[in-house]
């Protein structure tokens, strides 16, 4: 998969920008975790959740920093989120958990409000394909009011991902262990109709921090992120 022109990382990387990252113990989040770890284009990048990820040390992560938050309290934790140029929400929870709607919306939508109280002028969100906040269904209702209540910030760049299936090399989530078998035909035949490996995921969302739509708000849905992954532009 392509990256980004080697000079648009050299020149993003001179700006000395920083960035943060929420739900980083995901699939998405670790493999974007991974992948601005390999680009190395933000000064340092802070990892913001509920504990410290012991993969995360030596060398090769230095420019990673953790912190330890409760997101019962994120107010109490607004200095955490203050001085990034990018954010990068990757937080959500499996239905039938205790913290589902809150993880999915609530903390969601109060570190987007952080965010753009702490200067952040690109917010980079995880949503879903089925995103509708008109839906009677709750999850796409919760995913697509948080698109909707993030829009209505304001962030100078809004990016939303609406990826199907993530693909992940090890799930522990039954129902989409049982997803990826139903629907593997489709993904051998057309990987890119309504399945993405979660790398892939990671690799779009920094390829779109070094080449932001001209509108405010893009949503990127399944076949643009591997379209923008690739380097290309997002037809949507």
């Amino acid at each position: 998969m392509a990256e980004a022109a080697p000079g648009k990382e050299a020149e993003f990387r001179s700006t000395n920008q920083t960035a943060f990252v929420v739900g980083h113990t995901g699939r998405t989040g670790m493999a974007l975790v991974e992948e601005l770890v390999n680009r190395n284009i933000f000064q340092k990048v802070v990892l913001i959740g509920r504990r410290n990820v012991d993969k995360y040390q030596g060398e090769k992560y230095n420019m990673l920093e953790q912190k330890i938050v409760d997101f019962e309290k994120l107010e109490d934790y607004a200095d955490e989120f203050k001085g990034h140029s990018v954010g990068f929400a990757c937080l959500g929870a499996p239905k039938g958990t205790e913290v589902y709607q809150k993880s999915n919306h609530d903390y969601i939508v109060k570190v987007a409000e952080l965010a753009k109280a702490g200067g952040c002028s690109h917010f980079v969100l995880t949503s879903a394909g089925d995103a509708d906040k008109d839906s009677m269904m709750m999850h796409k209702r919760l995913k697509g009011e948080v698109e909707a209540e993030c829009t209505d910030m304001g962030f100078q760049n809004l990016s939303i991902f609406r990826p199907w299936l993530i693909l992940a090399q090890a799930d522990p989530q039954f129902s989409r262990r049982i997803s990826r078998m139903l629907l593997a035909p489709i993904i051998y035949f057309k990987p890119t109709l309504m399945s993405v490996p979660a790398e892939t995921i990671g690799k779009a969302m920094v390829n779109t921090v070094l080449e932001p739509s001209k509108d405010a708000v893009k949503i990127i849905d399944n076949k643009g992120i591997h379209r923008v992954a690739n380097g290309k532009e997002c037809e949507k």
